[in-house]
């Protein structure tokens, strides 16, 4: 197979506020460009460290025009003329298909990859070994997607159901795409996690750059010539963007593309998670506690099971009855728990005290407090959708 880095671009979508994370995610201040884990770096920076050793200096970001310069400053590596800025948001048909269109012009035989600025990815080394398969697929001219082991029956995902494995040498974990699903309800996931067919649907792409363009001529012509109109002349940016169909990369080409038979899967069997809400992120908080606890106890360091209040990873907070009963906190949170669990995150310097509550989540800002449940994090963007019907979209 030909070196990977010849002609491998990878795409990074910086897009959407993140309204499930609020306050501490917001339009003007994304989820991508937080350190959510305690890691140190935050979730692009990460994703740029991830897809370094795919790409080198080929990494595109498309980013909107407010975050350009925040970008600029958190991933100094990818260069300024390749952080591609969004007038508006028109979902990610219209930003993966201009990096593509930009691309195609400078490289004619590009493959890129997109893999989304604020996902999370572990065994990153096993992950790229995998979008090398997706690489030598998508060679043969597929639309390749990796598809994510699924663990449980989510039902915030939407799923891939995939068919006979591919006889693509270098690629032994490809397979043919049958169709793609939408989110499901409890049962149908559980339906789908019986059958062994199912992936979710992460929304990570690897495919010639011309190639996805030329499936979008056959279902969107206007939307695929006004991106190649504009890579070819940036000057019609603002004049071009705004007239271009606002559709979502699945919709526009993975679905029908499927159906033709043009679409590949790659297994991919790492840990991801998109942390979609503060329930997702309490539990990616416990995980790292536990792998944290783990190699103290692996030292002989007797500090692994301290007394209630002592701090694990990431500034969790463990109140020893183990990870998956703790109070974990982000960012500097100054938190007195007694009996109570969930997760804290502050970015003021008051101390949030609770007592008593199991699966909590308490968000801190200066302008802002959320106060509810992990079981109901997926319901916070209801409170985003309420502030902007009242007109109060300085908090959004």
């Amino acid at each position: 197979m030909t070196d990977i880095r010849d002609h491998f671009w990878c795409v990074i979508p910086a897009g959407g506020a993140g309204t499930r994370l609020w306050p501490l995610s917001r339009a003007g201040a994304p989820k991508f460009l937080h350190d959510l884990l305690g890691t140190g770096r935050t979730l692009i920076q990460s994703t740029v460290d991830r897809l370094e050793p795919l790409a080198g200096e080929r990494l595109v970001v498309v980013t909107g025009a407010r975050h350009v310069d925040a970008v600029a400053e958190q991933v100094p590596q990818v260069a300024r003329e390749r952080l591609l800025a969004e007038p508006s948001p028109r979902d990610s048909m219209a930003a993966i298909g201009w990096a593509a269109a930009v691309i195609e012009r400078q490289d004619p035989g590009a493959l890129i990859g997109s893999f989304a600025a604020d996902h999370v990815v572990g065994e990153e080394e096993r992950f790229r070994s995998l979008v090398e398969q997706a690489v030598a697929v998508a060679q043969e001219g597929y639309l390749v997607t990796l598809g994510i082991e699924p663990t449980y029956p989510a039902t915030g995902f939407g799923y891939i159901r995939e068919g006979d494995a591919l006889d693509v040498p270098g690629a032994p974990e490809a397979r043919a795409v049958v169709e793609f699903v939408e989110k499901p309800d409890v049962r149908t996931a559980e339906s789908y996690l019986a059958t062994g067919e199912f992936r979710w649907n992460a929304g990570m792409f690897v495919v010639k750059a011309g190639v996805l363009l030329d499936l979008l001529a056959q279902w969107h012509p206007d939307l695929a010539a006004g991106l190649r109109r504009i890579a070819a002349d940036p000057a019609l940016l603002e004049q071009e963007w705004e007239t271009l169909e606002r559709i979502a990369i699945d919709h526009a080409v993975a679905e029908p593309a499927a159906a033709a038979g043009r679409v590949a899967v790659v297994r991919c069997d790492v840990p991801w998670d998109d942390i979609g809400d503060f329930h997702s992120l309490a539990t990616l908080l416990a995980t790292a506690a536990a792998v944290e606890s783990a190699e103290i106890g692996a030292a002989g360091s007797a500090g692994a099971n301290g007394a209630d209040d002592s701090t694990g990873a990431n500034g969790a907070r463990h109140d020893g009855r183990g990870d998956e009963h703790a109070l974990h906190t982000v960012g500097t949170a100054d938190v007195v728990s007694v009996d109570s669990t969930g997760i804290v995150a502050s970015r003021t310097d008051r101390l949030v005290s609770i007592i008593g509550m199991d699966d909590v989540v308490v968000v801190d800002t200066p302008d802002a407090l959320l106060v509810t449940t992990r079981g109901r994090a997926q319901h916070v963007k209801n409170v985003v959708d309420t502030l902007k019907a009242s007109g109060r979209t300085d908090l959004t």
